[in-house]
């Protein structure tokens, strides 16, 4: 099979979007971008061996590739209407391109995105990503906005795609409902739309919470106490040994961390329902620079690794 009629079977549906003025198919896609909007742009690479494990069910990777992106997006309280998709495989295998699409395109649809282009080559199995999303001028959700007196929440439950991870690497029998919170992450964009207007800061978990939260401290100038015994963490490994480690320092873990006025709890509490989406609070903004975690006693704790690291 060859690399157009990969596209052409797998990869090619009509563009449901308004804002698509030209999609699969040309030299590039062209979208119209209404008045008063910014194009948020972002793009992910998953690389096998090194983002995820060899043998990983391809439906799954069809939409973890495009959830890793679109939770950027929702980070950024923006609204998915594009993506592109760059595909390096080691052969065309037409079982695991048809279950890899529908993995992809079930995601798609449920958020409205269309796919409008992207690359094939062949080579060591990697996928790169790269989504657009449209948010109303200088109403963008960023790392930079936290101010002394915020409180911290995040979203979902933490540490299970971590647990995943670690155990996997050690032989350790793992549940399918565990393999299911690293295969399938749930970006929270409907959530990410309705804290425009709320958050101040905000930014998803991909690499851990603790690393993560620096960002926005580093970025918004500003410390933070962070409660370890308040962190939510997912029931299948609440627990195990080490569960709070996985959900401090753990990455894959694509829930959001916002920072949020304390007036404004209520009506975070309204939309996150209304979302059908968890929201704990689990720290507070203040002066200084540093992120200190604090466990039951209020002792502080201090992390010999803050997160996920490349190299």
């Amino acid at each position: 099979m060859h690399e157009f009629d990969i596209i052409q079977t797998y990869f090619k549906r009509p563009a449901k979007h308004s804002y698509v003025d030209l999609s699969v198919g040309d030299d590039a896609a062209l979208l119209s971008i209404p008045a008063n909007h910014q194009l948020a742009i972002s793009v992910d690479t998953m690389v096998e061996d090194q983002h995820f494990f060899s043998g990983t069910p391809p439906e799954s990777l069809g939409h973890k590739i495009l959830a890793v992106s679109l939770s950027d997006l929702a980070a950024m309280g923006a609204l998915p209407i594009a993506f592109e998709l760059s595909l390096t495989l080691p052969k065309a295998d037409e079982a695991w391109l048809t279950a890899f699409s529908k993995g992809l395109f079930d995601l798609a649809k449920r958020y409205a995105v269309d796919l409008v282009g992207g690359d094939m080559t062949k080579g060591p199995l990697s996928m790169t990503s790269i989504v657009q999303g449209l948010v109303p001028t200088k109403q963008a959700l960023t790392r930079s906005g936290a101010q002394i007196g915020d409180l911290i929440f995040v979203t979902g439950a933490l540490g299970a795609p971590a647990y995943v991870v670690e155990a996997f690497k050690q032989s350790q029998p793992i549940s399918a409902a565990l393999w299911q919170t690293l295969y399938y992450p749930e970006p929270r964009v409907t959530l990410g739309l309705a804290l425009r207007n709320m958050a101040t800061a905000c930014i998803d978990l991909s690499d851990g919470l603790a690393q993560d939260l620096q960002h926005v401290l580093s970025a918004s100038e500003v410390g933070a106490t962070l409660y370890t015994d308040q962190l939510p963490l997912h029931p299948l490994i609440a627990n195990f040994e080490h569960a709070k480690q996985y959900a401090l320092t753990g990455g894959d873990q694509y829930e959001l961390c916002f920072t949020v006025p304390a007036h404004l709890v209520n009506q975070v509490k309204i939309v996150a329902e209304l979302s059908k989406v968890k929201v704990t609070q689990v720290g507070q903004i203040e002066a200084g620079d540093a992120l200190i975690c604090l466990d039951e006693n209020h002792q502080q704790i201090f992390l010999t690794q803050a997160g996920f690291q490349h190299f």
